[in-house]
């Protein structure tokens, strides 16, 4: 089974970074795509970057040249590094992971809350 633990998350200010951590626990971190996603209050969730086992990475359009998701396949660990944060990036953000054979999501952290004020 895998689990994941986010950390990272606060109360910033328009145009302040945050980086925001997620361990992977369980199994072949390598073997597994890793993904950051986010829910804002009264939306649905949305996926905001990718990242392969193999370090190819996808950003969404709202978050492109802001954002920057990395991985670290020694330590199971995966980053996204938040640069000139506005205030609608305010949301719960959550690690996923799918196996490479999977088409959705399997395994989901609990979540960490970022809040962008004006």
């Amino acid at each position: 089974q895998v689990q994941l633990v986010e950390s990272g998350g606060g109360l910033v200010q328009t145009g302040d970074s945050l980086r925001l951590s997620c361990v992977f626990y369980g199994r072949t971190f390598s073997s597994y795509v890793m993904a950051w996603f986010r829910q804002a209050p009264g939306k649905e969730r949305e996926v905001v970057a990718v990242i392969t086992s193999g370090g190819s990475t996808y950003d969404s359009d709202s978050v492109k040249g802001r954002f920057t998701i990395s991985r670290d396949n020694l330590m199971n660990m995966v980053y996204l590094q938040m640069n000139s944060l506005k205030p609608e990036d305010t949301a719960v953000y959550y690690c996923a992971a799918k196996h490479i054979s999977s088409s959705d999501y399997e395994y989901w952290g609990q979540g960490t809350r970022v809040t962008v004020s004006p």
